[in-house]
């Protein structure tokens, strides 16, 4: 009886031991997961104000009024990662021409704060070898029908970026289709070999991403 006991009361104590193990390790693990939000922030995407609508015609436009609330929150709350995006789609939409004359007081403060004269030259630093990929595999299947785009998705109203064997009729600062602004949404996933119906053309698509952690995602497509 006291053996069977004590065997119960040790099955319980090292449950508890157990227990006690796997909360430690959850709080250790989330603990390192907000460090790491708070030390990079989130991409501006995932907040309410993210200033990019669908248009009629199925491309990223422009939304100042959603540019607005952005540029109010990240004065009052920091968020690196999140301001910069910002930032840079405000330079590349001419939002200073835009903005009211009290508002471009706040951009300004916006813009010192987030340092954002260094935004655009990392972006432009991080997209020159892409760029070069896209043109040199371009020179390497000529005539052959085959497309690749660049696409920097941190401005999709002018997301496109580079461009080799035009069979589709794009131009380079064209926007984002909705198709890839919805992928711009989801976490690891490329969208491969997919059907593309332009006019009485099919093409064979597909679509890769690739993030920059600190500033923006880029995808480079490949139609045939």
């Amino acid at each position: 009886m006291i053996s069977a006991l004590q065997g119960e009361i040790g099955i319980n104590v090292i449950a508890s031991i157990i227990a006690s193990l796997v909360f430690l390790a959850a709080g250790f693990f989330w603990g390192k997961y907000k460090e790491r939000r708070r030390k990079f922030g989130r991409n501006l995407d995932e907040y309410d104000f993210y200033p990019f609508t669908v248009s009629r015609e199925n491309f990223g436009e422009f939304s100042l009024k959603d540019f607005r609330l952005g540029m109010h929150y990240f004065l009052k709350n920091e968020d690196h990662t999140a301001a910069r995006q910002l930032i840079f789609i405000g330079e590349q939409n001419n939002v200073r021409t835009q903005l009211e004359p009290t508002e471009q007081k706040v951009y300004a403060q916006l813009f010192d704060k987030y340092d954002g004269k260094k935004v655009a030259d990392d972006t432009h630093e991080f997209l020159e070898n892409y760029e070069r990929i896209v043109r040199l595999i371009g020179k390497s299947f000529p005539n052959t029908g085959i497309e690749i785009l660049l696409h920097n998705l941190a401005d999709p109203a002018h997301s496109l970026v580079a461009l080799e064997n035009n069979v589709t009729g794009r131009r380079l600062r064209d926007g984002t289709t909705n198709l890839l602004i919805d992928l711009k949404r989801r976490e690891n996933e490329d969208k491969l070999n997919y059907e593309l119906n332009i006019g009485s053309r099919k093409f064979k698509c597909t679509t890769i991403r690739d993030r920059r952690r600190d500033l923006h995602q880029h995808r480079c497509e490949l139609h045939h």
